[in-house]
């Protein structure tokens, strides 16, 4: 996997925790291994510009998601464990750290798990996955979870 993590946000972030996450996301979906993604940090400023200019609602948001070649993970498109799906520019996986922070409060978490979950409901979105209708959110959101939940357990078996 390509995966570029660039933060301009201005705010200190596990880079390269985001990056891991990411493979094991991409791993998990099947996604071919020559596949890129960037993953971008940026202020509330710019969150704001972003979510006003391509969602036309204003303020800022957490996470934003900017698909760039028509890419599914291997088990929704026909490939398989052994032939995942040809590489491809997945696009753009743009996140707020202060929005993170302010929203693992609320939900009684750490900024950097907030992180995580952002980063993967931004991949998904990248793999076409969506949450406007009820069977589509538990897909999603039962998804995210697995992944969250497997990403967990690897992170707890490697020794730091």
């Amino acid at each position: 996997m390509s995966i570029e993590v660039l933060n301009e946000s201005g705010e200190v972030v596990d880079e390269a925790t985001l990056s891991a996450l990411a493979t094991h996301v991409l791993d998990r979906l099947d996604v071919h291994p020559l596949a890129e993604l960037s993953i971008v940090l940026v202020d509330e400023t710019a969150m704001t510009e972003l979510h006003e200019k391509w969602m036309n609602e204003p303020g800022p948001t957490d996470v934003l998601a900017f698909p760039m070649d028509e890419l599914r993970p291997g088990h929704v498109s026909g490939g398989t464990e052994d032939a995942p799906v040809d590489p491809a520019l997945l696009g753009d996986v743009v996140l707020c750290p202060v929005i993170a922070a302010k929203q693992a409060v609320k939900a009684g978490h750490g900024t950097e798990d907030e992180l995580h979950l952002l980063c993967t409901h931004g991949i998904l979105h990248l793999l076409g996955y969506d949450h406007a209708e009820p069977e589509e959110h538990k897909e999603m959101f039962g998804l995210q979870a697995e992944l969250l939940a497997s990403w967990r357990e690897a992170r707890a078996q490697t020794p730091s």
